[in-house]
C-alpha cells in the first residue's frame, strides 16, 4: 500500500440480518469506502469483518456503520469487542447484544440513537437498550445479563420500538412476530374467501380485496418505496410489491392477495428454515465457556466471573460437567475430560497434576484447579472459533460466480419481464396487454435469487463448521474448495506420517570403545539440542551428564553436532557429517536413523535410532487413494534407507529422503511443475519446520494442531490430532460440500429456468411461480444442512 501503517482489523455485529441478499448488499456497499482494504460479511454468523488502516481505523468504521443503515436502516450494529466502560467486549456473535448499538429511525420518526460522539434525534425510534451484563441472553427483550463484577446500562436502542424494522417485515421471525404474522395471513385469507364467495361485487368486493391485500402485504409495499427513495430498486419487495399490484392493475385482485399472501408464509418457512440452520452450525462450534470459577485469595472461595477476566497466573476451579474455559496447567486433581469439541475423539484423556489442559475441554468427573497460563483472548477456544467464524471471509470460486451472477440475475430479468410485457402486443396479431402483463409478473415474481444467495454460504461455513467438529479447522470457504482438486499429497515424515518418537534400539561400539563410553559421548555432545533424536539419546543414557570441560557447542544443520570434550572434538551426527571430516565409518545394515560419533578424527562406533509408524497411517495412504488422489510423496531429512524403508511399509508412491529444509521446499516446487494447472497439491506437516513448505503448497496441513500455536498461524487446514486419516476425512467433507452445493445451484436454476418458460407461454401462474421460488428456498436451505452429518465421514 504504501502506507507503512499497520493493518487493523474491525468487527460489526448485525442483528437483525436477517436475509442473504442483504448481507451481499452490505458487503459490496461497505468494500467501497475509502480507506477498506478488505471486507466480509458472514450472514450465518452476523458478522462484517473488515480490514483499515490504524490512521484511518475510526472514521472508516463509523463510515461503515453508517452505510449499512443507509442500506438496512432496520439493523442494530454492535461493535465486536468494544465497551462503553472499557470492561470486556462480547467474542460471542452469536448473540449480538452488546453496547455501541447503533439503531436507525424512520422516515419522519423520532430516534433517540446514542453514538459514541453524542446523541444523534433524527426521528421516532425509542429503542431502550438494557445491558446488565449478567451472561443470560434474553432475546425478546433485548437484555443481557452478565455475571461479571461489571455491571452497566446502555441506553443503545434495541427494544422494539424500531418503526422501520423493514415495516414489520423480516426474514427472521421471533414468537412474537410469527405470532403477528400468522394472524395477519389468516385475516388476509379470510377477507379473500368472503370477497370470492360473498354476494358483493363492483367496489365493495374490490375494497375486500384491497383490505385482504394491506393486511397481508402493507408493510412489503411500505418497505419498497423506502427502498426506492433510497435508491435501492431491484429487491425483493419491489418485484412482489409490482408483481402483485399489477395483478390488481389487470383485474386479477384474488391472484395479487394470493401470491402476497403465499410469498408471506413462504418468507416464514424461509426464516425458520434459515434460523435452524444457522443454530444447527452455531450448534457445532457451541465451545465457548460462559464463565470462570476464580479462586479468591489463598482459600477455597470461589467467584463466578467472565473468562476474559482472568489473568496468567490466577488459579481456577473446574467442577464434574463443566466446560473448562481457559488454558492452563493442573495443579490439583484428577479426571477424565471429554476432548472431542476440539479434536472429534470420543475417548476422554486422563488429566493430573502437571498436566496441560485446554480450553474447551469438558469435565467429566472430577475436579480439578487449574492454574491459568494465558488469557481468553490467546485461549485455544478463542483461537479455533475465530478460525472458524472469520473462514467466510476468504469465499470460495463458486460463491464469487453467486455473488455476480445475483448481481446481474435480478436486472436482467426484469429487463426481460417488461419487454415481455410490451413487445408481444405490438408485434403479434390477437396479444392483449392484459395476458402479456400477466406473463410477464410470472417473470417478476421469481426473478429474487433468495436460493442461490442463502444456501451456498450456508452450505460452505456449515462444512467448515462439520470439519471443525471433526477436529479440523479450515480457514476459509477457499480453500474447503481446494480440497476437491487434490491430486498430489506431499507429507513430511517425522511427526506427520511417523509418531516422532525415537528410541535407541541399538548401540554398536568400535575401536575399543565399550557401549557406555559410546552413549556418554553421545548424550554429552546432544546434551543441548532439542531435536527428537537427541532427546532419544539423553533418555537412553538416563545419567547425569557432565557439563564441566564442555564447550565449543556447534550444530551443523542438516549434518549433526560438535563439541569439545576436555579439548577432544566429539563428533555426532550423520554420515555427511563423517564425511565433512574426512572420517571412516561403518555403514549398518539395520534399517534406522543412525548416529555416528567420533572422538578427535576417531570413529568410536554408532547407535540406531527407530522412530514408530503412526497406527493409521497406512490407512491414511489407503483412503486417499480410494478419493483418487493420483500421487503420494514422502519427504525426508532422515537417511535415504529409512525413508525408503517407511515409504514401502506405508505404500507411499515416491520418497525423497535426506533433504535439508531448503530442498522439501525446492522439491515441491518440482512436484509443482509436474502436475497440471487444475490439480491442487497438498502438503503435510507438522507446522514446526515446515513453514516455508506449508506456504509454498496450494494447501498447507498441519498436524497435532491441538496446543500448537506454530500450526494453528502457519497452516491453511489444522488437523487437532496427530491422525494423518484426518485429512482424508477433509477431503471427505470437502467432497460432500461442493456436491449439495452444485446440487441446489442446479435444482434453483433448473426450476427457475422451467417457470420463466412456463410464465412466457403463459402456462404458470402467478400465485404457483412464487410458490415455486420460496419452496425452492426452503428446500435449498435445507438440503444444504445434509452437509452437517459427519457421523461416517
Amino acid at each position: 500500500m504504501g502506507t507503512g501503517q499497520e493493518q487493523v482489523k474491525r468487527e460489526l455485529l448485525l442483528d437483525g440480518l436477517d436475509c442473504a441478499n442483504c448481507a451481499l448488499k452490505i458487503e459490496n456497499g461497505v468494500k467501497k469506502i475509502k480507506g477498506i482494504t478488505d471486507c466480509s460479511v458472514n450472514f450465518v454468523t452476523k458478522t462484517l469483518s473488515m480490514h483499515t488502516t490504524s490512521d484511518m481505523d475510526e472514521q472508516v468504521v463509523e463510515e461503515a456503520k453508517r452505510k449499512v443503515l443507509r442500506l438496512e436502516p432496520h439493523i442494530r450494529i454492535s461493535e465486536k469487542g468494544k465497551s462503553s466502560q472499557g470492561n470486556r467486549g462480547d467474542a460471542d456473535s452469536i448473540n449480538p447484544t452488546k453496547d455501541h448499538v447503533y439503531a436507525h429511525a424512520g422516515s419522519g420518526a423520532h430516534a433517540h440513537e446514542h453514538t459514541p460522539s453524542g446523541h444523534d434525534h433524527a426521528g421516532h425510534s425509542h429503542d431502550h437498550y438494557h445491558a446488565h451484563d449478567h451472561g443470560h441472553h434474553h432475546g425478546a427483550q433485548d437484555h443481557t445479563h452478565d455475571h461479571g463484577s461489571h455491571a452497566r446500562h446502555d441506553h443503545g436502542h434495541a427494544d422494539s420500538h424500531d418503526h422501520d424494522a423493514h415495516a414489520g417485515h423480516s426474514h427472521e421471525h421471533g414468537a412474537g412476530q410469527t405470532k403477528v404474522l400468522l394472524a395477519r395471513l389468516a385475516a388476509g385469507s379470510v377477507l379473500v374467501a368472503a370477497a370470492i364467495w360473498s354476494p358483493l361485487e363492483g367496489w365493495a368486493q374490490l375494497a375486500l380485496y384491497v383490505v385482504a391485500y394491506l393486511i397481508a402485504g402493507g408493510d412489503i409495499v411500505l418497505q419498497a418505496i423506502k427502498n426506492i427513495i433510497r435508491g435501492q430498486v431491484f429487491d425483493e419487495y419491489f418485484l412482489i410489491s409490482v408483481a402483485t399490484i399489477g395483478a390488481f392493475a389487470i383485474g386479477q385482485y384474488p391472484e395479487g392477495v394470493a401470491v402476497m399472501l403465499f410469498y408471506q408464509l413462504g418468507e416464514l418457512f424461509q426464516g425458520l428454515a434459515v434460523n435452524r440452520s444457522r443454530k444447527s452450525i452455531q450448534s457445532l462450534m457451541d465451545i465457548r465457556p460462559d464463565y470462570a470459577n476464580m479462586l479468591i485469595g489463598a482459600g477455597e472461595e470461589t467467584k463466578r466471573v467472565s473468562p476474559d477476566e482472568v489473568r496468567i497466573g490466577d488459579r481456577i476451579v473446574v467442577k464434574a460437567g463443566e466446560r473448562v474455559p481457559l488454558d492452563g496447567i493442573v495443579k490439583a486433581g484428577r479426571s477424565m475430560v471429554d476432548t472431542s469439541a476440539l479434536t472429534g475423539e470420543s475417548v476422554p484423556r486422563e488429566l493430573e497434576p502437571g498436566s496441560d489442559v485446554l480450553s474447551g475441554f469438558v469435565n467429566k468427573n472430577g475436579m480439578l484447579t487449574i492454574e491459568v497460563t494465558k488469557t481468553f483472548g490467546e485461549s485455544t477456544v478463542s483461537k479455533i472459533l475465530d478460525l472458524v467464524q472469520n473462514a467466510s471471509s476468504r469465499k470460495a470460486k463458486t460463491e464469487h460466480f453467486i455473488s455476480k451472477f445475483a448481481r446481474y440475475y435480478t436486472p436482467v430479468v426484469v429487463i426481460l419481464a417488461a419487454l415481455i410485457a410490451l413487445v408481444p402486443p405490438l408485434v403479434l396479431s390477437g396479444a392483449t396487454f392484459a395476458d402479456w402483463i400477466y406473463r410477464a409478473l410470472v417473470f417478476l415474481v421469481i426473478s429474487c435469487p433468495c436460493a442461490l444467495v442463502v444456501s451456498i454460504p450456508l452450505g460452505f461455513f456449515g462444512g467448515i463448521g462439520a470439519a471443525s467438529r471433526n477436529g479440523i479447522l479450515i480457514k476459509g470457504s477457499n480453500y474447503l474448495e481446494a480440497l476437491n482438486d487434490v491430486k498430489v499429497v506431499v507429507f513430511d515424515k517425522t511427526g506427520t506420517l511417523t509418531k516422532g518418537v525415537f528410541k535407541v534400539t541399538a548401540i554398536r561400539p568400535e575401536g575399543g570403545r565399550n557401549e557406555d563410553e559410546l552413549m556418554e559421548l553421545a548424550a554429552i555432545a546432544e546434551a543441548d539440542s532439542n531435536h527428537p533424536i537427541a532427546e532419544s539419546i539423553r533418555a537412553a543414557w538416563a545419567k547425569d551428564i557432565r557439563t564441566q570441560g564442555v564447550d565449543d557447542y556447534d550444530e551443523v544443520a542438516g549434518h549433526g553436532i560438535k563439541v569439545s570434550v576436555d579439548g577432544r572434538e566429539v563428533l555426532a551426527g550423520n554420515a555427511k557429517l563423517m564425511e565433512q571430516a574426512g572420517i571412516s565409518y561403518t555403514t549398518p545394515q539395520t534399517v534406522g536413523t543412525v548416529v555416528h560419533v567420533a572422538e578427535s578424527g576417531s570413529y568410536v562406533g554408532h547407535l540406531i535410532i527407530a522412530d514408530e509408524v503412526k497406527d493409521d497411517a497406512a490407512a491414511a495412504i489407503q483412503a486417499l487413494k480410494k478419493l483418487g488422489i493420483r500421487k503420494t510423496v514422502m519427504l525426508t531429512g532422515d537417511a535415504k534407507a529409512v525413508g525408503e524403508a517407511v515409504g514401502r511399509e506405508l505404500g507411499v508412491d515416491e520418497v525423497y529422503a535426506e533433504l535439508l529444509p531448503q530442498h522439501k521446499v525446492e522439491q515441491l516446487e518440482r512436484l509443482e511443475a509436474a502436475k497440471s494447472p487444475k490439480e491442487k497439491m497438498v502438503f503435510v506437516g507438522d507446522g514446526i519446520n515446515d513453514t516455508p513448505v506449508l506456504a509454498r503448497a496450494d494447501v498447507g496441513v498441519a498436524m497435532g494442531g491441538l496446543g500448537s500455536d506454530a500450526a494453528i498461524e502457519a497452516a491453511d487446514v489444522v488437523i487437532m490430532t496427530d491422525e494423518p486419516s484426518r485429512l482424508a476425512s477433509a477431503i471427505r467433507i470437502a467432497k460432500r460440500t461442493r456436491t449439495i452445493v452444485w446440487q441446489n445451484i442446479g435444482f434453483a436454476l433448473g426450476v427457475k429456468a422451467i417457470f420463466l418458460l412456463l410464465g412466457v407461454f403463459g402456462i404458470a401462474t402467478m400465485w404457483e411461480a412464487v410458490f415455486s421460488d420460496v419452496g425452492v428456498t426452503v428446500l435449498a436451505v435445507l438440503n444444504a444442512m445434509r452437509v452437517l452429518r459427519v457421523k461416517d465421514i
